[in-house]
């Protein structure tokens, strides 16, 4: 039965495919230094569930080591400008169908095998349906991409390469941060920001624990960067306690919609390095903050929407 062990595999495919470019650069000054970083990247997302968590420990410790040493990019060989012009002349519009087939195959199989089971068979982990469903879309969409495109075998590794050497280090920033919001969570930190709000704001009703719960996903990702860095603490210290079980809210919404709370944070938020300070500097942009000027005011207008439709579905005939 797949389950997240074989997604733990599948993830880690792409960054031991960089990694393994890396090496057979010779050309590159610090070839070893990055096959390093992202092999050892590759390592914590795929065997990295079925390693000693000491091991485990170090090798973040060596990933930090690297990152701070220096990751250079060197120039990849790959399509040329004039190339990219021709094929993107070609295809037309065609070049969006690999980026629509990846949520329209992670949709369908979300839907069509709500189960994991398939001819009677139970394939694959009933818990993890939409993230299976999510990497199948993902090689649908890759192959599609190489059969419109007729690149090469190589072609995808040099790309990867490329956009991993362009955005470094923080492209494991996601991973990391939810990390950090588990051993928060174990920690009682969400026990502590529930005594803290619960001090200074009544949550007698429900409006009060959804405007709570939400704007609190908003602000706690803001100071993490990442959403689900906060939602761990947020859901364990608010969301669990006093949305669900207080108030009866469905799980489902409150999850849902407390996540998406938070990724209203993130486009707020320097911190969010990798989706908001990155872009501007592979973009040489003027102004550093650029992606957040222009995200803010969508991310205020979709968070007063998130509390609003938490408070209609997950409190039908309750709110007051």
């Amino acid at each position: 039965m797949i389950g997240l062990d074989a997604l733990g595999l599948a993830a880690a495919t792409p960054p031991a495919a960089v990694a393994l470019h890396h090496a057979c650069d010779r050309a590159a000054p610090t070839r070893w230094r990055n096959a390093g970083f992202w092999g050892v990247f590759a390592i914590l997302l795929g065997p990295g569930p079925w390693l000693p968590d000491i091991i485990d420990g170090c090798l973040v410790l060596v990933l930090v080591g690297l990152a701070t040493w220096g990751l250079r990019p060197a120039a990849v060989a790959t399509v040329g400008e004039d190339a990219r012009a021709a094929s993107a002349s070609r295809l037309g519009n065609r070049l969006f169908l690999p980026a629509l087939a990846l949520p329209a195959v992670t949709l369908a199989g979300t839907l069509l095998v709500a189960d994991g089971t398939i001819g009677g068979k139970r394939l694959f982990d009933p818990k993890q349906v939409s993230l299976v469903a999510l990497a199948i879309g993902a090689f649908v969409a890759l192959a599609l991409a190489m059969r419109l495109t007729r690149s090469p075998p190589g072609v995808p590794v040099a790309e990867a390469r490329r956009l991993s050497d362009a955005i470094g280090w923080a492209i494991v920033l996601p991973q990391m941060l939810a990390a950090l919001g588990g051993v928060f969570a174990m920690a009682g930190v969400g026990k502590v920001v529930a005594d803290g709000v619960t001090g200074m704001v009544a949550l007698d009703t429900p409006l009060a624990a959804t405007m709570a719960y939400c704007l609190g996903m908003a602000l706690f990702t803001m100071v993490m960067g990442n959403a689900f860095a906060a939602f761990p603490i947020m859901t364990a210290g608010i969301g669990l306690p006093i949305v669900i079980h207080r108030f009866g809210a469905d799980p489902a919404a409150v999850a849902a919609l407390g996540m998406l709370s938070g990724f209203c944070g993130t486009l707020m938020t320097p911190m969010a390095a990798n989706f908001n300070i990155v872009p501007a500097a592979v973009l040489e942009l003027r102004d550093r903050f650029a992606v957040i000027r222009v995200q803010w005011p969508t991310a205020l207008v979709l968070l007063a929407f998130n509390i609003v439709v938490l408070a209609l579905c997950a409190f039908p005939g309750t709110i007051r």
